[in-house]
């Protein structure tokens, strides 16, 4: 007997906590129980399905939960963070994006046999890396400030950058098919970025003027400020294509970076609807994964894997990193970790389903590919990440302490007997 949607939707939120929870016990990124629920849930089982529960809301539910997902992210960038360490950064999402993305779409091509366009909408799909795997991961990795602080960025910079770049191979693939002018790519391109750049940090300083002057209550901060992104996002996107996750990123970023303007209890609210959203998406979207089509790839997509982890990284961030000062011990942990994560299960399952009703062949198996991606190198980098940077010597030590309130005479003697105890 089918269940019912309510009673579905109870079914993806206890999921979801009870994979935090496991989570949580077992010391590992949530990303890993959270997929393996959601295989269980759909492919395995098929107690849910996704596209018949949601219908045509699926993937607008999905967007603007990614838009919520990366302001939030957006919020914790400071850039008196990234001192010193803003060229890796920017080498990461420019030449290091552009040398993953050829290493895995020659992969597809020579390995698995994929037309080149499919091929390079894998490639391009599959560059980004993004918060909703680093900050997790991070948190059970515990790498140094320099590590940390450059996945962070680059796993939030890279979300729009990559989106937009996948934008433009997907138009491209649709213009070949039409035989339209290369004109039309160009312009794309430009309206996206001034669309996406003008619009997040106009929103980005409006929202923060209104803030500092206290033009909403309290009580009605939160609220107010997820509805001004969504609406900006929705703008955004109204005005030129898939514009609005590089607007929510400037203006996150924007905001982050203003004076004066307490984010304190706006990024508490957010981290926490991150997490629930964050949960729900990676069960939704595993759920509708094609096992059977997975399997058929066989070996030669073991091999895609192998190139992802041990060439298109590395050399990544080989030739981003040159000439910084990061350690050969932050490189060597850097190139390990690039887990990919919800924007790109999203924007590959949209351009699939839109590539499969314009006719395009082989359409579905860039699903299959993008989520095996997603999952080899989500259970690899989730299960090795910590025991190798304890083997390197960049990993923090787990925050051990006392915190004293007051400095009378006795809370005094007492922090010095417990600093002589160690």
């Amino acid at each position: 007997m089918p269940l019912s949607a309510p009673l579905l939707l109870v079914i993806i939120g206890f999921s979801s906590l009870m994979a935090q929870w496991i989570a949580w016990l077992l010391r590992l990124p949530a990303i890993l129980p959270l997929l393996v629920f959601g295989i269980v849930l759909g492919p395995m089982t098929h107690v849910l399905v996704p596209d018949a529960l949601f219908g045509d809301l699926l993937f607008p539910l999905v967007s603007l939960s990614v838009a919520i997902i990366l302001f939030e992210g957006a919020l914790t960038l400071r850039i008196d963070e990234i001192r010193g360490l803003g060229g890796v950064v920017r080498n990461l999402v420019t030449v290091g994006m552009l040398i993953t993305f050829v290493v895995i779409s020659l992969a597809c091509w020579l390995l698995l046999r994929f037309p080149p366009e499919l091929a390079a909408l894998v490639g391009a799909v599959t560059v980004v890396t993004g918060p909703t795997v680093i900050a997790p991961l991070m948190r059970v990795v515990r790498p140094n400030a320099a590590i940390n602080q450059v996945l962070r960025w680059e796993g939030i910079v890279i979300d729009p950058v990559g989106a937009i770049f996948t934008l433009l191979v997907f138009e491209f693939i649709v213009l070949r098919q039409h035989a339209e002018s290369l004109s039309h790519l160009f312009w794309t391109l430009g309206v996206t970025t001034a669309v996406g750049l003008g619009l997040g940090a106009l929103a980005g300083w409006l929202l923060g003027v209104a803030l500092k002057r206290v033009w909403l209550p309290g009580y009605l901060q939160n609220f107010g400020v997820l509805a001004i992104v969504l609406t900006t996002f929705g703008v955004s996107n109204a005005l030129a294509d898939e514009s609005g996750l590089l607007t929510v990123t400037v203006m996150g970023i924007w905001l982050a970076n203003m004076r004066d303007v307490d984010l304190r209890d706006i990024i508490a609210f957010k981290e926490e609807l991150s997490a629930l959203l964050i949960s729900g998406l990676f069960i939704i979207l595993a759920a509708r994964l094609d096992i059977d089509a997975l399997l058929a790839l066989g070996w030669p997509l073991v091999a895609v894997l192998l190139a992802v982890q041990f060439i298109a990284r590395p050399l990544c961030i080989a030739f981003s990193t040159w000439g910084s000062t990061l350690r050969w011990r932050d490189r060597l942990l850097l190139s390990w970790i690039a887990p990919r994560g919800i924007v790109a299960a999203a924007v590959s399952s949209l351009f699939a389903l839109t590539l499969a009703r314009s006719g395009y062949p082989q359409a579905d198996r860039l699903v299959t590919v993008v989520f095996a991606i997603i999952i080899g190198t989500v259970v690899l980098q989730s299960l090795t990440s910590a025991p190798l940077a304890r083997w390197l010597r960049v990993q923090q030590q787990r925050p051990r302490g006392v915190l004293i309130i007051g400095a009378n005479s006795v809370a005094r003697a007492l922090a010095l007997a417990l600093q002589r105890l160690d």
